[in-house]
């Protein structure tokens, strides 16, 4: 799917409808001394099996795509929550 590099949609913070830019959300880095990082590694240490169970089958085709959207005017940055794609193209908007 081909999806617009700039929307105009509503800015909380500016309380109008203005220009943003979008770009594909990526997750950072883990942090391996957080609490949860080292509770998942704790537990998952010895001579036992992993904590939670691998998936053998998927039922799903596709992965849920979260989108940033950054507001040109004041830089609020917000997510559209996941677009369920096989794949994304951000392209510019033909009019």
């Amino acid at each position: 799917m081909k999806f617009p590099k700039t929307i105009r949609t509503y800015c909380p913070r500016c309380k109008t409808h203005t220009e943003h830019t979008v770009t594909i959300y990526k997750a950072g880095k883990r942090r391996t001394l957080s609490e949860g990082q080292r509770r998942y590694l704790r537990k998952n240490e010895g001579y036992g099996s992993k904590r939670k169970p691998e998936q053998k089958r998927f039922a799903k085709t596709t992965k849920k795509v979260v989108l940033l959207i950054t507001c040109t005017k004041c830089g609020y940055k917000r997510h559209i929550l996941g677009i369920r794609l096989k794949k994304i193209e951000l392209s510019e908007a033909v009019r």
